[in-house]
């Protein structure tokens, strides 16, 4: 069956798809290949993203997985990670339908690293049962995917089947239809004007808000703009209260920092611990073992609460431990590091370290937020006319902590089944409450892509997509933020909304948002040209967000943890309870 069936003659309809990650160019791909038109919109340039940043790979159990492994394993370790509060069906999706989706990728120019009989080379990560994670040159797979999907996508343009538009910061949402209720559009800041352009849905893949804290692994793009487009026309959002901390980020000495012009810590991949290098403090002392039976390869959340704790009893919470890599140099050999690592090893020799003989200083750095806007199984949001996918949707896939490996794999399946719903034309869905789509076209959207032969597209019906310009929200800069900066949001979440947490310290991080919530005034969009400004509103309303979702789970659980915890997370009864809000219930400042 050809791609254009699946639209079943009906008049080409129009996505706008927001973001440049694995989910939006996928997303975007696919559309474009069943005859949508599409307008890609990305903030910065189409490599701007978390996406490009992933090291560690996709995990999937593909048709001939690894001895001993299934997909009930996969299932298992993704709900076993996200300690007991994932919804289960988007689970079972999620690992079920991954091999269509590796395979797809594979339509659009994306190749895994093989072994030496030419298998797929499947690693070994924390929390999973069984090698089942694909790379793409070594530890550069976000890279590699996406820039073979940006290949793709390009050619998609030059052939006028998607419209791409870079630099474009999307300042809010356009409602319409009956009742003024559904998305239709988008407007955005470009080349100094603001524009906007109609669309029969609106996809959001905007990723997460690794900038909400002082050190993340996130390049600077990720500012919860997604998040704070749905919230501002009323949908619905969730889980807000879990952001996970990747446990071992390099920490750069301030001339390396400043050398670099990068203030963000360097990732090192959960896959040089899965090769068998382990955590020491400075005394030396191997210290995961005291905290949990799985040590290194605990899941993250649990590793990067250990390391916090163990900086406390050593009275240097502020401080760093030690990576040691050296132990898997002498293992499987010389050379070995840099050959599975190369980035890794590039990186951290510019910052003056040579890992295969010296200790690698690293801390927990903000990485992944499992929460955001709510989504059902086909990336419907509560209003109409508005999809997620990716790191900026709540499918509930990630639960209470994220396993390794699963972000880029969500990205893909639930970015295609929003495709889906697009192409099925159930544009008045009501999202989430309304019932799934029936999956008749799961397997074909997929296996389209990952078919052979050229690709069954066909050119845009009509011209690009019109821009037009938007009135309104083109005054000067805002007035003064009355002692608001971005850094001192930074450190303010970092020190009472971070990776240790309490009912007196959210309190205070509550107090101090209010403070600046006047100035800044996030519920509404900036009456700004500047970039910056939208960007630090966006932060502001999702600092509110997320100390208000935290503060309104007492109990610890997966990486949300409470110092003042009130009851046992092992005995929790409703465990389950999601602290979902909408910008129609106001936010309780108490």
């Amino acid at each position: 069956m050809t791609t254009e069936s699946l639209t079943d003659g009906a008049a080409p309809q129009r996505l706008v798809v927001v973001g440049s990650g694995i989910a939006g160019l996928y997303s975007a791909l696919l559309a474009a290949d069943a005859g949508a038109e599409v307008v890609l919109l990305t903030k910065g340039a189409l490599a701007d993203s978390n996406t490009y940043y992933a090291q560690g790979g996709i995990s999937a159990v593909l048709d001939e997985p690894a001895p001993g492994d299934t997909v009930a394993a996969h299932i298992a370790d993704t709900l076993k990670a996200g300690a007991g509060h994932c919804n289960e069906e988007a689970v079972r999706v999620l690992c079920t339908e991954a091999r269509l989706d590796i395979a797809g990728l594979a339509r659009f120019g994306v190749h895994f690293d093989l072994d030496d009989d030419g298998d797929p080379a499947l690693g070994l990560e924390a929390a999973h049962s069984a090698p089942r994670i694909l790379h793409a040159g070594g530890d550069a797979t976000g890279a590699g995917v996406a820039a073979a999907l940006i290949k793709t996508v390009l050619d998609f343009q030059a052939a006028g089947k998607v419209q791409v538009i870079g630099h474009a910061h999307v300042t809010s949402l356009s409602l319409g239809g009956p009742g003024g209720g559904r998305v239709v559009g988008a407007n955005f800041l470009h080349d100094g004007r603001h524009l906007g352009v109609h669309g029969d849905s609106v996809l959001l893949a905007t990723g997460g808000a690794g900038q909400l804290f002082a050190q993340t692994t996130n390049p600077s793009v990720a500012t919860a703009d997604g998040l704070a487009l749905a919230w501002r026309v009323g949908a619905a959002v969730a889980d807000l209260e879990f952001f996970q901390f990747h446990p071992t980020c390099m920490v750069l000495p301030t001339e390396a920092r400043e050398a670099e012009g990068n203030n963000d810590p360097l990732l090192i991949s959960e896959a040089v611990r899965g090769e068998g290098a382990i955590l020491v403090d400075a005394t030396g002392h191997r210290f995961m073992p005291d905290y949990h039976p799985d040590a290194e390869l605990a899941p993250r959340d649990v590793v990067s609460r250990s390391i916090a704790l163990h900086l406390t009893k050593l009275g240097d919470p502020n401080g760093h431990v030690f990576l040691d890599a050296t132990v898997i140099e002498e293992s499987r050999g010389k050379g070995f590091l840099a050959k599975r690592f190369p980035t890794l090893s590039k990186r951290t020799r510019q910052t003056g370290v040579d890992w295969t003989t010296e200790l690698v200083p690293v801390a927990p750095a903000a990485h992944y937020w499992m929460g955001g806007v709510v989504t059902d199984l086909y990336g419907r949001t509560s209003v109409p006319g508005l999809l997620a996918a990716g790191e900026v949707a709540c499918t509930g896939v990630q639960g209470a902590n994220r396993l390794a490996s699963n972000s880029l794999l969500e990205g893909l399946v639930f970015g295609r089944r929003a495709v889906e719903a697009l192409l099925l034309g159930d544009r008045d869905a009501a999202g989430p409450l309304a019932p799934a789509l029936a999956p008749r076209t799961g397997d074909r959207l997929a296996g389209s892509a990952a078919g052979s032969g050229a690709h069954a597209t066909t050119a845009l019906s009509e011209p690009p997509a019109p821009l037009v310009e938007v009135e309104g929200h083109v005054s000067a800069h805002m007035a003064g933020h009355d002692g608001f900066s971005r850094q001192a949001l930074r450190r303010l979440m970092t020190a009472k909304a971070g990776v240790l947490r309490s009912g007196e310290l959210l309190a205070e991080a509550a107090e101090a948002l209010g403070e600046w919530e006047e100035a800044v005034v996030p519920l509404n969009v900036p009456d700004s040209f500047d970039v910056r400004e939208h960007e630090d509103s966006n932060l502001l309303l999702a600092a509110q967000l997320l100390v208000h979702a935290a503060r309104e789970r007492r109990e610890s659980l997966g990486a949300h943890y409470r110092s003042d915890s009130w009851e046992d997370p092992g005995v929790v009864e409703d465990i389950d309870k999601r602290y979902t809000m909408s910008r129609k219930v106001s936010l309780v400042h108490d």
